[in-house]
């Protein structure tokens, strides 16, 4: 078992190395939970996320020899830029596996890093699997994501840092991907305080830790399929596995839609901004605000976003939060009567972002239109009084 005394000697490590990374108050989750919320920068980190802990715990206790054959490392993109950096600060070759469909921004800051990357694989799990072969046929040492004691004491030190900045923490809620933040978390405060309650945090679409916690065994994922790239990883490890099975943690899980509230309320009244993973304990608290003890710290474990997914994860996140209303609706197939819908939606507050109009259809009469708007509201009472507005004129909205 990892504990205090391990992940205490990681930080030693990493001094001058990884940044003591900020808390920031939420006022907004604070009035929601109603007790103190403290968000835990590590989207603010060297390399955009909590990775370069571990990474460079472990590769920096490789012997001369090991130093000498390189290291070689699977990631969809946050423990790629890890051990990226950290080879370059500890004079290392490194070579990256990544899966094909990884954000390029990550794959661009890997290179930039200065090590090889190569795309194979569909996910995570594929990529290691040529990472291990890569290092079966040169020599090159692993650098697991998150399977090795050493990784998992170096992510542990962030637990510390949250109790030197939150003294009177009683929740801390710990992203979960192959668990090795949150194992390091629960190693470190077990001891230190084993009175603060560690939740740990899996997007729905992607959650093996709770059936695998049920069956105290490893067990792998129905599916992966979510927007938190970071977090989809398909079998727990087997080291934090270990540490979060023996000491009973809880594990939540949460919506695409749960997320996308998250990461759009962290940017708007925090002004941060974070990657889907990282903003799965947000979630979580907004999910379920009275289930946590406070005072609570979220930790927003990383913020290397794709501004492609960016603007669609916003997109969802204001239809989720009632402020991007979709609306389908007939009208006469006659010159003026597409102005006159619009003019109504304006009438009615509502700021149209976008049209599509179409003339066939197996539910249109042969003298109708059908018209999709996307309209910007103010919130979810604004999309009720849009809509009552539509149907007081006379409208005929689809699906209805």
């Amino acid at each position: 078992m990892i504990g205090l005394a391990e992940v205490e000697q990681a930080a030693r490590l990493l001094e001058g190395v990884a940044d003591r990374t900020p808390v920031q108050v939420s006022r907004a989750l604070s009035q929601l939970v109603g007790a103190d919320v403290w968000l835990k920068c590590e989207n603010l980190q060297r390399a955009g996320s909590f990775k370069l802990r571990g990474a460079y715990v472990r590769m920096s206790r490789l012997s001369a020899e090991e130093r000498a054959r390189g290291v070689v490392a699977a990631s969809a993109g946050n423990h790629a830029q890890g051990v990226a950096l950290a080879a370059r600060m500890l004079g290392l070759d490194a070579v990256v596996f990544m899966p094909v469909d990884a954000a390029l921004p990550k794959i661009a800051a890997t290179r930039d890093y200065g090590a090889h990357v190569e795309l194979a694989g569909r996910s995570v799990d594929e990529a290691l699997v040529h990472a291990r072969e890569h290092a079966d046929r040169t020599g090159a040492v692993l650098i697991h994501p998150f399977d090795h004691v050493d990784v998992v004491a170096g992510q542990g030190t962030l637990g510390l840092e949250v109790l030197e900045q939150v003294p009177d923490v009683r929740t801390v809620l710990v992203p979960v991907g192959g668990g090795g933040l949150a194992a390091g978390v629960v190693a470190a405060l077990a001891e230190a305080r084993p009175d603060v309650r560690v939740v740990g945090v899996q997007a729905a679409g992607a959650a093996a830790y709770p059936a695998s916690l049920a069956a105290h065994q490893p067990l792998r994922a129905p599916e992966l399929r979510t927007m938190a790239d970071g977090i989809a990883v398909g079998v727990p490890g087997t080291v934090p596995f270990e540490v979060l099975d023996t000491r009973h943690i809880d594990v939540r899980t949460v919506s695409e839609e749960d997320i996308s509230r998250a990461l759009l309320l962290v940017a708007e009244r925090a002004k941060l901004l974070v990657e889907p993973a990282g903003a799965v304990a947000v979630a979580a608290l907004m999910a379920a605000p009275r289930d946590f003890e406070g005072p609570v710290v979220a930790v927003l474990s990383g913020g290397n976003i794709d501004p492609q997914l960016l603007l669609r994860v916003v997109r969802h996140g204001l239809a989720s939060a009632g402020r991007f209303l979709q609306i389908r609706v007939r009208i006469d197939d006659t010159p003026g009567a597409l102005a006159t819908l619009l003019q109504q939606i304006a009438s009615s507050g509502g700021n149209v972002m976008d049209v599509s109009h179409v003339r066939t259809g197996g539910d249109l009469a042969l003298d109708e239109v059908g018209v999709e708007v996307q309209v910007e509201t103010k919130g979810p009472d604004h999309c009720a009084q849009v809509l009552q507005h539509l149907r007081a004129e006379g409208y005929r909205l689809q699906g209805e």
